[in-house]
């Protein structure tokens, strides 16, 4: 199947150092993010793909989760500035999962903040332009640093298997790495960043290869070194990401919703001493609460495709609209219809009963759910 015939690429769709590998091995669909190539699919199906998921290791080109480096005298301050999270007391070495906000608290993206060292950080981020945010606000409050994308590219390692196949390679020093950090590993005489971060319920590791020109080598190595643990390539899996509540950028939230919103209170020190944009609104919601809040929702019926367009969620009387779901697959687990969106006040409690609106002619009957669907 030729892609191209699908997807017209220019500059301004970047490829990755991965994605003549991702080619090679057969993907039969891309989305884009941070103006980057994304694989979504191969050969499997996505219910395939997801118990795989659960008992193997997948290998996905992540390298659109771009990068976003502040380094210099004031790059703890300009990253206090924009995050309710307080990182004061981060280590060097230490992940950590920040909202970045903006001055009606509304989210700009919510990256994985690495801590290089004490005036070195990058920012992995979700589909937005963080980088023009960071520079724009060092320049409005006159701050020392350097900000730029540097030429990394994440790999991820995911699954149960995802430890075994990487000790092969890396040694097994990769044990050690504890969950939200990193290490430094040897890669053809060069030292790369791995964390044991991933976008998926059951966790794994990601690889910030900063020598591009290795990326073919490192795919290749990588599929070699788990054939005894059969790995195969993957993407992020909408299955495994609504069971687990992970939340996509651009699809459960915007910049139109808070982090409080979005369920992310367990990610905030909103009464941090430093300041931060969008403190004063985020005061003001604690205070008086939220109208509406991320849930998921389990429903009845025949399987479903994915999510593409939101479907409206309704009260048990079918003429109250009281949110919609945004993402959404059927599950194996469950074996049933699952979904992930915002709910209105007083609507949101688990367990409440709901009607999905399919079409004009069909609802769902369903129970708003708690998140993580599974623990």
């Amino acid at each position: 199947m030729n892609i191209q015939n699908k997807l017209n690429f220019s500059r301004r769709i970047r490829r990755t150092p991965f994605t003549s590998s991702v080619e090679k091995h057969g993907v039969t669909g891309f989305s884009v993010v941070n103006h980057t190539l994304l694989p979504k699919s191969f050969q499997n199906s996505i219910d395939d793909d997801y118990l795989h998921l659960q008992k193997y290791a997948q290998i996905w080109d992540v390298g659109c989760q771009r990068q976003v480096e502040i380094k210099g005298k004031d790059a703890l301050k300009l990253i206090e500035l924009m995050t309710p999270r307080s990182i004061s007391e981060l280590k060097p070495g230490k992940c950590l999962y920040i909202p970045l906000t903006d001055e009606n608290g509304g989210i700009i993206n919510d990256p994985i903040l690495i801590k290089i060292s004490d005036d070195h950080y990058y920012l992995s981020v979700a589909d937005s332009d963080v980088l023009l945010w960071a520079r724009g606000l060092a320049i409005g409050f006159s701050l020392n640093v350097r900000i730029r994308e540097p030429d990394v590219w994440p790999l991820a390692v995911q699954g149960p298997k995802a430890a075994h196949v990487l000790a092969k390679i890396f040694g097994e020093r990769i044990y050690s790495i504890k969950k939200f950090n990193f290490d430094y590993f040897l890669l053809d005489g060069s030292s790369q960043l791995i964390a044991k971060t991933g976008y998926s319920r059951i966790g794994g590791f990601e690889i910030y290869l900063s020598r591009p020109e290795l990326g073919k080598h490192l795919w290749e190595t990588i599929l070699e070194a788990g054939r005894s643990e059969n790995i195969r390539p993957g993407s992020p899996n909408i299955i495994d990401r609504v069971e687990a509540g992970l939340l996509s950028y651009g699809n459960e939230m915007t910049v139109e919703n808070t982090p409080l919103e979005c369920n992310m209170d367990k990610f905030l020190d909103i009464y941090k001493e430093e300041d931060y944009i969008g403190k004063k609104v985020l005061l003001r919601q604690i205070k008086y609460g939220v109208k509406r809040r991320i849930r998921g929702a389990i429903y009845e019926g025949p399987k479903l495709p994915t999510i593409s367009t939101p479907l409206q969620v309704f009260d048990t009387d079918k003429r109250t609209i009281v949110g919609s779901l945004t993402s959404g697959a059927f599950s194996p687990h469950f074996k049933s219809n699952i979904g992930l969106g915002m709910i209105g006040y007083g609507c949101w409690d688990n367990n409440k009963e709901i009607f999905v609106k399919i079409s004009d002619q069909e609802f769902r009957k369903g129970l708003i759910k708690d998140l993580p669907l599974i623990q």
